[in-house]
């Protein structure tokens, strides 16, 4: 079991909403339905796929266009082809053939104006990707009901199913079963966006279609929805459509544990054995919590800085710029984690002999943390220190020597003349001084 791979993954969300024949009444919950779907299929800690790999159709009756967008997203899937429907179903013909109603459908004559599900069906079953999962949220009237799909038997499921796919149905009986009284989404895909946000409490790392499928319908029967269907073939079934979200909820504080104890180990003087462990603990963090994750920005940042104290400066200063540009684009420039990387990158910066870029960091950096912390603060009076001690290692000891004046009389004011920060900064002024 394992999530898609989202570079090779593609999603189409279908939903119709309004409609012209006065036959078919309009759904309003449809268009928030499809609109949150994509949300959270595409939301960067948890999503399945890009925004960009995630086709959205509201509303669109021109079967070519639907038809192409279909058969691209069909084209390029390799790993996850997901085809989600939202709007009535009807059905048509002899065989009573599944239509999905676009906004100028016939509610007699559905099969001149509506998307035959066959159709959908044919450019999955063509596609090359190796799990397909069509998903179906419609609603019937009551005598298409009885000729149809709500019985849940499997003759009239296995007319939907596809080789090698993953067929899941809402059994909504008529519109009010599709989309309940004051709720925003429909009946059944309101429990799906739900289950998909909030995550299954007890439940397993990773959701496939069947453990959704068996929470909608526990919770659609106690609630006295119609029940929905599925059926899948081979290993479809195991499709996991994302993290559990209540499983990363219990999971994030131990893991941030983990990760402050093998920082702690690092400090201590053991940094290669915390390299490895952070590389553990990162790799967990980015499965559960999610590549985006406050805790997984830490858990990288922490992992870069382990491998400089480790011995390789220049790679933990190359993996420290992207940890930055992403702090900076998610947390703000003067969020604590943020503030750490630009230490951690100018440490390593210097550390590899690159000491005028972390000087000029540094000088950026104590302005920056002054501000925000105040400048006696703990934090300020590292960097100072840090700063300091790049001055020196570049020959310019008076400002060196100023800087860790200042710093040692702070010190002293604040942690006292006998702390080990303050015996530091009183050494490292007297090796300076002595040697001019």
């Amino acid at each position: 079991m394992r999530l898609p791979d989202p570079r090779r993954s593609r999603i189409v969300l279908i939903g119709t909403g309004t409609y012209s024949d006065p036959e078919l009444p309009d759904l309003d919950a449809v268009r928030p339905t499809i609109t949150d779907l994509a949300a959270v299929f595409t939301d960067p800690s948890h999503g399945l796929v890009p925004g960009h790999h995630c086709t959205v159709v509201l509303d669109d009756g021109d079967l070519r266009t639907i038809g192409q967008r279909l058969r691209t997203a069909a084209r390029e899937a390799e790993d996850l082809l997901l085809v989600y429907y939202a709007g009535h179903g009807l059905v048509a013909g002899r065989r009573h053939d599944l239509h999905l109603a676009l906004p100028d459908s016939e509610f007699e004559a559905p099969e001149f104006s509506s998307l035959e599900y066959d159709k959908v069906r044919s450019a999955v079953l063509d596609s090359r990707a190796a799990a397909k999962l069509i998903v179906l949220d419609c609603c019937f009237s009551g005598r298409v009901v009885t000729d149809s799909m709500a019985g849940g038997t499997e003759d009239r499921i296995n007319q939907l199913a596809v080789e090698g796919t993953y067929v899941l149905t809402s059994a909504s009986r008529d519109q009010v079963a599709l989309s309940l009284p004051g709720e925003e989404h429909t009946a059944f895909s309101g429990r799906l966006i739900r289950l998909l946000r909030d995550g299954v409490a007890g439940g397993p790392e990773l959701l496939t279609v069947d453990d959704l499928y068996r929470r909608l319908a526990a919770t659609m029967t106690a609630e006295g929805l119609p029940v929905p269907l599925n059926r899948g073939t081979r290993t479809a079934s195991l499709i996991a459509l994302g993290v559990n979200r209540a499983y990363a909820a219990a999971a994030g504080p131990e893991l941030l544990k983990r990760l402050s104890d093998a920082v702690r180990q690092g400090v201590e003087g053991d940094w290669r054995e915390a390299a490895d462990a952070l590389q553990q603990i990162l790799t967990e963090q980015t499965r559960v919590l999610g590549a985006e994750h406050p805790d997984t920005l830490r858990g990288r940042q922490f992992h870069a800085h382990s491998l400089g104290g480790a011995g390789d400066p220049a790679e933990a200063a190359r993996l420290l710029g992207p940890v930055l540009a992403d702090q900076l684009r998610l947390l703000g420039p003067d969020h604590k984690d943020t503030l750490r990387s630009r230490q951690f990158l100018a440490v390593n910066l210097g550390e590899s002999g690159r000491r005028e870029e972390a000087i000029t960091m540094l000088r950026i950096l104590l302005a920056d943390r002054s501000r925000v912390l105040g400048s006696e603060h703990s934090r300020t009076l590292r960097t100072r220190h840090l700063l300091a001690r790049n001055l020196a290692l570049t020959g310019a000891v008076d400002e060196a020597a100023a800087l860790l004046r200042q710093l040692v009389a702070e010190r002293e004011r604040v942690l006292g003349e006998a702390h080990e920060h303050t015996l530091r900064a009183r050494t490292d002024l007297a090796e300076l001084e002595g040697g001019e």
